[in-house]
C-alpha cells in the first residue's frame, strides 16, 4: 500500500501554475505592446499621409484610417525639386563615414584594447568626454575649421565632420567587444604559426563581425538622418536628402502630403539596409558564440 501510496503521490496532478507569474507576463506583454504603437505610430502616420489626397492631410479632423489612396503626393515630391541628387549625395558621404569609421574605429579600439601605452586611461576618458558635447556648441568652429581648409560646401568636408562625431562612438563600442575576446586566442594561433596580424585577421575579426554590423548600422543612420550640419555647411547646389525635404516649407505654407512622401522616400534605404544586415548578424552573433 505504502508503494501504491508513493507512486500515486509521484504520478497525480500536478498543481495548477500560480496566476501572479501568469499576471505579470501579461503585465508585460501589455507594456510591451504599448512601447510598440507608441513608437510605430509616427511611421504609421508618414505612410498614411503619403498615400492620402493632399486635401485630406490638412484635414482639421483627420482620420486614424485611410481614407484613401494616391500616388499623386510621390510624384509632387519629384516635381519639387532634384531627388536624386540629393539622395546620392546622401548615400555617398553616409557610405564613405561608414567605411571609414569603421576602418579607423577598429584599428583604434584594438590599440586601447590590446596595447598598454603611456596615456590610454586618458585617450579613453577622452573619447568618453566627445560624446557629451552638444553638437550645437561645434557648429561655429566647425565651420571656421573648414573654411581655413578649403573644405566649406564640400562632401569631403561633410564626411570629415560626420567622423568627428560618429568615431568615438565606433571606437568605444568595437572596444567592448575586443575586450571580450580572449587573449588566449590569438596566443594560440600565433603558436601554431600565424603572424600578430594573421591571429587578428583570422580569429579575432570573425568574432567582431556583430560589433562592426552594429556600429556601421549607427554610422551609416546618424550621416543619412543628419540635418543641422548638412544645412549650415553644405549650399543649396550640394544639399543633402534630409534639406531636401525643407523645399516643402515655403511662405505659402507646407505641404506635408507631398513632404511625407519624400520622407517615405528617404526611409527606403534604412529600411532596405536592416533586412539586409538583419539575418548576417543573428548569424554573426551565432558563430560568434561558437566560435568563442
Amino acid at each position: 500500500m505504502s508503494g501504491m501510496t508513493g507512486t500515486t503521490g509521484v504520478t497525480g496532478i500536478s498543481a495548477p501554475t500560480p496566476a501572479g507569474p501568469r499576471r505579470s507576463r501579461l503585465g508585460w506583454n501589455l507594456l510591451g505592446l504599448l512601447v510598440f504603437v507608441t513608437a510605430g505610430f509616427p511611421v504609421y502616420w508618414m505612410l498614411n499621409t503619403a498615400f492620402k489626397p493632399a486635401k485630406d492631410a490638412i484635414d482639421p479632423d483627420p482620420s486614424l484610417l485611410p481614407t484613401g489612396l494616391t500616388l499623386a503626393n510621390f510624384q509632387r515630391a519629384l516635381d519639387v525639386a532634384d531627388f536624386w541628387g540629393p539622395v546620392g549625395r546622401s548615400l555617398v558621404v553616409s557610405l564613405a563615414v561608414v567605411v571609414i569609421g569603421v576602418v579607423v574605429g577598429m584599428l583604434a579600439a584594438l590599440a586601447i584594447s590590446r596595447f598598454a601605452f603611456r596615456g590610454r586611461k586618458v585617450v579613453i576618458v577622452g573619447v568618453l568626454a566627445v560624446q557629451m558635447v552638444p553638437l550645437v556648441a561645434m557648429i561655429i568652429p566647425v565651420f571656421l575649421l573648414l573654411n581655413d581648409l578649403n573644405q566649406y560646401d564640400r562632401l569631403s568636408g561633410l564626411i570629415i565632420t560626420y567622423l568627428t562625431f560618429i568615431l568615438p562612438f565606433t571606437v568605444w563600442t568595437l572596444r567592448g567587444f575586443i575586450v571580450n575576446i580572449p587573449r588566449e586566442l590569438e596566443e594560440a594561433a600565433m603558436v601554431d604559426g600565424c603572424s600578430r596580424t594573421g591571429a587578428f585577421v583570422r580569429v579575432v575579426f570573425p568574432l567582431l563581425a556583430p560589433g562592426l554590423v552594429a556600429t556601421s548600422v549607427y554610422g551609416f543612420i546618424q550621416a543619412w538622418n543628419e540635418y543641422l550640419y548638412a544645412l549650415m555647411l553644405m549650399s543649396q547646389q550640394n544639399q543633402t536628402a534630409t534639406v531636401w525635404l525643407a523645399n516643402f516649407t515655403t511662405k505659402h505654407g507646407t505641404e506635408y502630403a507631398p513632404m511625407m512622401a519624400g520622407s517615405t522616400m528617404m526611409a527606403v534605404p534604412i529600411v532596405v539596409l536592416f533586412l539586409l544586415v538583419q539575418r548576417k548578424m543573428a548569424a554573426g552573433l551565432t558563430a560568434g558564440a561558437v566560435k568563442g
